[in-house]
């Protein structure tokens, strides 16, 4: 799949040749292509906002997806985009200058988000929520004044995960990061393609291809978050016993609702004896 024409695109440009590169290469391209055509993502002709922080994963989100494209697998036109925060020492040119150079087209947007949240705020409390709405409000107002269908993002599978386990522990229901929604205005999509694609594979892509990762110095500067705690319990967990995190992970496709409590998904009171029934809850 990979043994020719390697360098499809600038992104590309100056990719290991090991096997072991290769071989990482061509999972995260099998697993994106999983996640777009299993959850319905692509309408021929539409145009994807890709969302470009400068961290590992939003490298790793567009270079796939440009792979995908130039296979011809993913009939979209794709617009990157960096919303710039105003978060002090933010590397401000980093990103426009690395996509001028690989030739991406993409849009810098600028919103001093970050004085709104400090502000709002309460000391000792996360920004993490604020931070994200502000984020996402403007990215919607981007993808609508680009003429966009989509707004893509960079979450993986341990996302998802963490996500799973936060509102688990800390919001008592079963949810996460669904890899395909619509908003609440109903005008736009939101993606995630990197929903299988495990975190590690995105750290050893982006870092075999040197891309310029900038931190987000605004959260990571916060001690005692709840997503690290559930990380490192996850962690945890893997160690113990390997493979447990993709395990969890392929739970959440595999969802029973009649054996779960939620009488708003499944019709217990409407159980009834003989060949009709559910049969033994325990079974």
């Amino acid at each position: 799949m990979l043994d020719e024409g390697d360098d499809i695109h600038p992104l590309f440009h100056g990719a290991p040749k090991s096997t072991e590169f290769r071989k990482l290469r061509k999972r995260l391209v099998q697993d994106v292509r999983e996640a777009v055509e299993q959850y319905g993502m692509v309408r021929k002709g539409d145009r994807w906002l890709v969302c470009l922080s400068g961290g590992k994963d939003s490298y790793t989100l567009l270079a796939i997806l440009h792979e995908l494209k130039w296979r011809g697998l993913l009939p979209v036109d794709l617009l990157a985009c960096n919303l710039d925060q105003g978060q002090p020492g933010f590397p401000a040119t980093v990103l426009p200058e690395f996509l001028s150079r690989m030739g991406v087209p993409h849009r810098i947007e600028y919103q001093d988000t970050y004085s709104i949240v400090l502000d709002k705020v309460p000391e000792g409390r996360t920004y993490c929520a604020l931070c994200s709405r502000l984020r996402r409000g403007n990215l919607y107002r981007i993808a609508r004044e680009e003429g966009c269908s989509a707004v893509v993002l960079g979450h993986h599978r341990d996302d998802i995960l963490e996500t799973f386990f936060l509102n688990l522990f800390h919001g008592s229901r079963l949810a996460t990061m669904p890899p395909k929604l619509v908003n609440e205005e109903g005008d736009l999509f939101v993606l995630r393609p990197l929903a299988h694609v495990a975190e590690a594979d995105c750290d050893r892509f982006a870092r075999a291809m040197a891309y310029p990762i900038i931190p987000c110095d605004l959260c990571g500067s916060q001690e005692g978050l709840q997503r690290q705690q559930i990380k490192t319990l996850i962690d945890g967990w893997e160690k113990a016993h390997p493979g447990r995190r993709q395990k969890m992970f392929r739970a959440l496709m595999n969802a029973r609702p009649s054996h779960l409590l939620d009488p708003k998904l499944f019709d217990f009171a409407g159980l009834t004896l003989g060949p009709a029934g559910d049969g033994d809850p325990a079974g």
